[in-house]
């Protein structure tokens, strides 16, 4: 199972890249990863104890909400105190089994959108606000939003790394040339050599329905 938010790691993993804009572009890039995966392949676990994309999925849509109540109790109080929680117990008792992937991936966009927007208005002076965390002490909102981006980019390359080892792309088939037509056989009489008919390419599948998604603003707030 994923572990507890270790800041060095998410610090490392978010660099010296944009944290706004990297968890405005979080959702989609989720979206291109499970393209094409069926809903058994996305709750199939890569090893006992591990988490399943699925799982990775219900992680983040719930993660999102409880940074949304954060970074509101933050910014309207003084050093509000911030409680932990259990997000194993979070996977395992809220009803995963009751959505599908698609549903959880579509709350974590909803969810990422409206804290993005709620960034996106706040004055550059609240992202130093602090609230005291119940396991790290203080973090301020600026903290916060950096550490989440990094943890976005670790599930991303976790997501990524269980699509290629348990679900590689197939080879495609090397494409036959058309049959030669058999040679007549000599004989008095001409006879005409019948030719194989050409064979036609399959039609296209039918593309799987988008699901809705709400676009990030594209305003990030500054940091301070």
């Amino acid at each position: 199972m994923a572990g507890p938010v270790i800041p060095d790691r998410y610090r490392d993993a978010i660099g010296t890249n944009d944290p706004f804009l990297a968890m405005s572009d979080a959702p989609q890039m989720l979206r291109k990863l499970l393209k094409g995966l069926t809903e058994k392949q996305l709750s199939r676990r890569p090893a006992p104890g591990k988490w399943s994309i699925k799982e990775i999925i219900a992680h983040l849509a719930d993660g999102e909400v409880v940074l949304g109540s954060r970074y509101r109790l933050i910014a309207a109080h003084d050093r509000p105190a911030i409680q932990g929680y259990d997000q194993d117990l979070f996977v395992e008792r809220l009803g995963l089994e009751n959505a599908t992937t698609d549903e959880l991936l579509y709350d974590f966009e909803m969810a990422r959108a409206v804290n993005i927007g709620l960034l996106a208005r706040l004055p550059d002076e609240a992202f130093a606000r602090v609230g005291v965390h119940s396991e790290r002490g203080e973090e301020s909102i600026e903290t916060i939003v950096t550490l989440y981006a990094g943890h976005d980019l670790v599930h991303l390359a976790q997501v990524e790394t269980i699509r290629t080892g348990l679900f590689p792309p197939k080879k495609k088939a090397a494409k036959k040339g058309p049959k030669k037509a058999a040679k007549a056989p000599k004989a008095a009489s001409a006879v005409k050599a019948v030719k194989a008919p050409t064979k036609k390419g399959k039609a296209p599948s039918k593309p799987a329905p988008k699901a809705a998604s709400k676009k990030a603003p594209k305003k990030a707030p500054k940091k301070k």
